[in-house]
This record gives C-alpha cells, structure tokens and sequence, in this order.
C-alpha cells in the first residue's frame, strides 16, 4: 500500500484528454488508485454522460471533476506545482492535432503528456520535437485490451524521453495489468521516440491476423462440422484450458461469444444467441476509425518483412466491411458456400488438427511481428527488447497467449540480437511439429470451399521462409529478360547465399 500511495501522492491528480470509453474508464482506474482526476473532452455531452456515470460509482479513492472549458481544465492540475500530467485518449490523427493546438497554450515548460491513442509513430514523433520547444514531454503509450483493460489495467508500452519516461513509470505500474504468475506489471519503457506507439502497432497486426484465424476455425466448426455454439464453446473452453493454447485471450473470449446468449426483459431467451444478430461487417478498417491494421501491413511491405498471416487477416476484413458491393459481385461470381464435411471418420481428430492449426498459425502472427518490431528497432537506432514485448503482453491485452509468451520470452532474453524468431530451435520445431496438422486442415477446409485467408497464408509463409528450392529463380530470370534487373548465380561464393543485393550478371535474353 506503501508503494501505491507514493507514486499516487507523487502526481496527485492526472487530467484526461478524452471522456469516450477508454478514457472514461481511465478515469475511474485512477480515481481508484488514489488520484483526483481533471477529465475535459471536445464534445461537452462526453464529459457529461461521464460525470453522470461517476455519480452512481462506489469504490472511488480520487475525486472526479468534469470539465467544459480546457483552460480551466489545465489550471485544475496547477494545484501542487510541479510537474503536471495529462493523458489523451482520443482518435489518432487530425484529431488528436486539433486538441494539442488547442491546449498548447495551456501547457508549460515541465509538463507530461501521456498519449494513449492508437497514434502512428510518426505522428507521435512529430508531437515531440513540437513540445520538445516548449519544453512539454509528449509520450507515446501504447495502451492495449480494450475499454475493460482500461478499467482494471492494461499492458501498456511506453515511448519517449527516458527521463520523463522514469517519473511516470511507478505510476504506470501501478495502473497496468499484473502478470498471473510472477506479479510484475505489464508495462515497458520501450525506447526513444515513437518506439511505444510502433510496438503497438504491431501488437495490434498480431491481433488482426489471430482474429482470422480464430474466426476461421469457427467457421470450420460450425458450417463444415455442423457443431452448434454450444458445442463450438465448449471446445474453445477446453482449448483455453490446457494445450498449446492455455489461457489465451481471444481463445477465452471466442468461448465466450459463441455461449453468449440474448437477454429479453432482463432474462436470457432460450432460443437465440447473441452471435445471431452479428452480420459478417468489420468496418473499423474501411471506415479509418482503426489505423493500426493498415500501418502494420505497410511497415511490412516498406521494411521488407514477410507479414502474410497479418496481411491476409486484415485484407479479409478489409473485403468484408464493404457488403453492399460483394454482394454485388457475389452476384457476377456466383461463389460456392462452405461445404459440410461428409466423411468424418474421426471427429475428436480432425478438432485437435485444427487445435494445432490454429496454434501454429497463432505463433507465425508473432514470429512476423516479432520480426517487424525488430527490423524498426534497427532502422530507427530504438534498442527494443524483444523479450520486454513478449513481457508485456502477457496480460491486459488482447493477444495474451501464456505458452507462446513462455516459448519466446527466455531466448530472446537471453539473446537480445534475435531478429528472426525461427532461427531459434524451439520455435521452429514447434512451427515443424505442427506443419503437417495445419496443411491437413487447410487442405480439406478449400477442398470444402471454406474460408481459410490467414491459415493458408501461414501454411505458405512457413513453406517458402524455410524453403531451399524456391520457383523465384523463375521470377528473377523474367526480371533480367524485360528490365535487366540481374541476377546472382547458384554456388558461386559470395553470391550464394550472399548479401540482400543485386546480382552482378546479366544476360540478352532478347537484343534491343
């Protein structure tokens, strides 16, 4: 209790920049650590429904104070002196621009600014070197798992000026979630600049390809199995218990929406299911209200990292959120539905291939992150640990997975230059071990029509990272003929292997 009232008498009061959901809930998780709280957002019936809301909360430590005029929000913080803290909770972007210009009037030399939006690195760094003028600190926190995470601790990464960064952290350990079985909070000092929004960015493409994937293998189950929700539940639940995919968050949750059922009149009705009355539309992406996603898929393609299980997740609900226009085309195409399977010799066999599918499609999605998070991390002269994502993301957010976190987290602490997490043993034993399930599964999935983007793409993307012998050779002679792009030559030292450069050779496949 000590420790907590430290680093709460510390600051004293925090003010929140946004009362939408996430930033509401902040307010209430502060306000229970001990801190008043100063809460001010552009739209006045925000704060309002807000402060509403605080009338009829119990449990509250600080006090809560609403605001509809920003200057009189900024002085609310003044009064102990010091250093004051803000933390913004809005959308990334233009918004987010439009608030700091409005409140960098407010601001002093000494100030803390908290982002908490789903920002892009860049925009955060601009952010900085803004501030860094008037002497304001500007630190991009990634902050995951949802509005309920935000309300009883989140994994958070942080990234900034180190100085800044080491007043806030027992702060933010005190807010972020606890990991199960050591304790310790789920938040880093990830590095410099925009690093912390970067690893959250990436956080969040894993999240986007095991999405896929999980919604995949429900199709599988349910129009390929013919298994109701019940029973689809109760298999997620026993994944979710032990195996490979033991207290995995999104495992957890896929239980939880297939049992969910509608409430009618404040009872349950027997005969209907929540999950019924969801059409297959993820807007987030079409509409821009989510930019991670997109930002991850482009980081991979411009730093030259294979991220296929990402990618295809978020191509599929990129396809999915416009279904005004494929069903049109549905109409011009006239594409078969998923199939039932008929010769089902053993169920409890082909569930547990899938079992394994998913997993392995679960551990590619983090050996491509992984790998992106590094190759930044190395551009951008950020030093990240590795090790520290896996940490961190082992409660609070939405791809907690403890026995992938347990499988990465001890090689990459102890070799901090890792760059590619299949070259470590473990891992690509695990991606071997389960090779053969995830092809089975796949195999019969389109052979029945089903939609499989992101298994499908795993099962390639193992096949072609771990492949010697690949038809590219192909591609590269077609390149020499039409754009004299060059080539190197197989068993020639120095050009096989070789560096990541073009080739010296060249051939007139056809005279200009």
């Amino acid at each position: 209790m000590g420790a907590q009232s430290d680093a709460a008498m510390k600051w004293k009061r925090i003010g929140i920049v946004g009362a939408g959901n996430m930033g509401s809930m902040m307010g209430f998780a502060f306000s229970e650590l001990g801190l008043d709280v100063s809460i001010w957002d552009a739209k006045s019936a925000n704060v309002n429904n807000f402060m509403k809301q605080v009338e009829q909360a119990k449990g509250l430590n600080g006090r809560i104070s609403g605001y509809h005029d920003i200057s009189d929000f900024a002085d609310s913080l003044r009064q102990r002196g010091g250093r004051r803290l803000f933390l913004f909770s809005i959308t990334h972007g233009t918004p987010a621009d439009e608030v700091l210009k409005l409140i960098k009037k407010h601001l002093m030399k000494g100030d803390i600014i908290l982002d908490g939006g789903n920002e892009h690195y860049r925009n955060t760094e601009r952010r900085q070197r803004a501030c860094q003028g008037i002497g304001v600190d500007w630190i991009g926190m990634g902050v995951s798992g949802g509005y309920q995470s935000a309300r009883h601790g989140p994994s958070m990464s942080a990234g900034g000026n180190n100085i800044a960064l080491e007043e806030v952290m027992p702060l933010l350990e005190l807010y972020a979630a606890k990991d199960p079985k050591s304790g310790v909070p789920c938040v880093s000092n990830i590095g410099p600049g925009g690093s912390g929004h970067f690893v959250k960015m990436v956080h969040n493409g894993i999240e986007v390809g095991m999405l896929s994937v999980i919604c995949e293998a429900w199709g599988f189950m349910h129009s390929g199995m013919g298994l109701d929700y019940e029973e689809i539940g109760e298999i997620f639940e026993a994944w979710n218990t032990d195996g490979e995919l033991h207290t995995n968050y999104l495992v957890k949750i896929a239980s939880d929406v297939c049992r969910t059922r509608k409430a009618v009149n404040g009872s349950e009705a027997e005969d209907g299911y929540v999950l019924d009355d969801v059409l297959d539309k993820v807007v987030q992406d079409d509409d821009s209200t989510e930019g991670t996603p997109s930002w991850s898929i482009m980081e991979s393609a411009m730093r030259h990292v294979s991220c296929p299980t990402l990618a295809a997740g978020f191509y599929f609900r990129v396809a999915s959120g416009n279904r005004e226009e494929r069903l049109q085309v549905a109409e011009k195409l006239s594409m078969p539905d998923p199939k039932s399977f008929t010769d089902i010799k053993d169920k409890s066999q082909m569930i547990e291939s899938l079992h394994r599918a998913v997993y392995c499609a679960f551990l590619a999605s983090f050996c491509q992150g992984l790998e992106l998070i590094a190759r930044a991390s190395i551009d951008e002269g950020w030093d990240i640990s590795l090790s520290e994502c896996i940490r961190i993301w082992r409660a609070g957010c939405i791809i907690q997975s403890e026995f992938i976190a347990d499988l990465l987290e001890p090689f990459l602490q102890e070799n901090k230059s890792f760059t590619n997490a299949k070259l470590n043993s473990c891992v690509g034993k695990e991606l071997q071990r389960n090779f053969t399930a995830l092809k089975d599964t796949v195999l019969r999935g389109l052979a029945a029509d089903h939609y499989f983007p992101a298994l499908s793409a795993t099962l390639e993307y193992i096949k072609y990272t771990g492949g010697t012998m690949l038809p590219t050779k192909f591609m590269e002679a077609q390149m020499d003929y039409f754009g004299a792009h060059a080539y190197n030559k197989p068993g020639v030292q120095g050009e096989d292997p070789g560096l990541v450069a073009k080739g010296p050779h060249h051939f007139e496949w056809n005279p200009a």
